[in-house]
């Protein structure tokens, strides 16, 4: 029989959800996978249950419902002072990943290159690759995760389409600061380059650090597309409703590709994540500091029993060096498989957000903390039980 596509069928089942499969197995504490383990804003559900008998329910417009749009546009002007126009300049995805993907498939050419910055979200490469890009990685490592502004220089050239800025950084829970997000303007505007930012955790970031957009940097507001998730935002990962902010000049191919994939977005959905957009600072500050708690939390529990925490600015996510666990011969994959099999605790090896996982860090592990109290306290008393018998 002919083979299927030989670029995404080269891809294996992503480590999330191996390691959830084992988790789900053998009855493990899953931190691996990041999702939180409430039920997300009331407020935002009960507008879903009003908005569903509200009809209609059929197809809603391509680009999303109005409703949606200029709440997405009132975002950017109420957080970062961008004025946006919702008819021309804001799209409604399923997801930010399907936006994403839109963004790539409309923008990209075939032998165009793309610089990235890893460790990557896993969904990246392969969907640039199917568009016919060329990625060009430049490498933070932990514990700091400090950009080398000469290496980023060294991946931009006249070949380059666009830099995919992913900030705050999942996985590596980085935010950048106002003169990397200035020295990767630069670039972008001297190699005449576009800038897809991947924004999803906008309102996880810790320790008093701020936010900065990519798109208010001067010159940049023409050149770049941002995208937001009501998944982070509200905690309601399974909902797949995104959010595109760009000018007319992108958002027009990007919205072709978007039409394609999946045309629209449950309409219900949208219309709640609109209320959603809408509420008052108390929201999102809780959001960010009951977080940041969550963070604190696991990070004790965790020095406590022996790992070293590296710096964790933003996200849900919190990396931890394990080398004075790792047996003879065991890198951060190894040792992943055995706590979920004997400790009964699933993480996620760092190694496999990167690339090249030869030369990628083989000593630290990602935790995901958006869980409950007694979910993380006990992970940490499992961890810490089975290592001391282990030792």
């Amino acid at each position: 029989m002919k083979p299927a596509n030989t670029l995404l069928s080269s891809y294996g089942t992503t480590v999330f959800e191996v390691m959830s499969r084992l988790a789900i197995e053998h009855q493990a504490i899953n931190l691996g996978q990041g999702f939180p383990d409430d039920r997300g804003a009331d407020s935002v559900l009960d507008a879903a249950s009003k908005a569903l008998y509200d009809p209609p329910n059929q197809y809603p417009p391509m680009m999303g419902v109005p409703e949606l749009r200029q709440a997405v546009a009132a975002h950017n002007k109420r957080f970062y002072d961008l004025d946006v126009t919702w008819q021309a300049e804001t799209m409604v995805s399923t997801g930010a990943t399907e936006g994403l993907a839109a963004c790539f498939f409309g923008l990209i050419e075939p032998g165009d290159e793309v610089v990235l910055i890893e460790p990557l979200y896993d969904c990246y490469l392969p969907i640039i690759r199917r568009a016919g890009g060329i990625p060009r990685p430049v490498r933070v490592t932990p514990p700091h995760w400090e950009l080398d502004l000469d290496q980023l220089a060294s991946a931009f050239s006249e070949r380059t389409k666009l830099v995919v800025l992913n900030n705050p950084q999942n996985p590596a829970s980085k935010v950048f600061t106002r003169d990397e997000l200035q020295a990767i303007a630069d670039l972008v505007i001297k190699y005449d380059a576009y800038a897809v930012c991947d924004e999803v955790y906008e309102h996880l970031v810790f320790d008093d650090r701020t936010h900065i957009p990519l798109m208010t940097f001067p010159g940049m507001r023409e050149r770049c597309v941002r995208i937001g998730s009501a998944g982070k935002t509200f905690s309601l990962t399974g909902w797949k409703v995104g959010y595109l902010t760009a000018p007319d000049h992108l958002l027009a191919p990007i919205s072709k590709a978007h039409q394609f994939l999946v045309f629209t977005t449950a309409p219900n959905l949208q219309r709640a994540v609109a209320f959603g957009l809408t509420q008052d600072d108390s929201y999102f500050n809780s959001l960010r500091d009951d977080m940041k708690a969550r963070r604190d939390r696991l990070s004790a529990g965790l020095t406590t029993i022996g790992f070293d925490p590296a710096v964790c600015q933003g996200t849900y996510f919190l990396f931890v060096d394990a080398s004075r666990f790792l047996r003879p011969g065991e890198d951060d994959e190894l040792f992943c498989r055995r706590l979920v099999l004997e400790a009964g605790v699933a993480a996620v090896p760092v190694s496999a957000f990167y690339g090249d996982k030869g030369t990628a860090p083989k000593s630290f592990i990602r935790f995901c903390f958006a869980k409950r109290d007694a979910v993380l306290d006990g992970a940490v008393e499992r961890l810490e039980s089975y290592l001391k018998s282990a030792a």
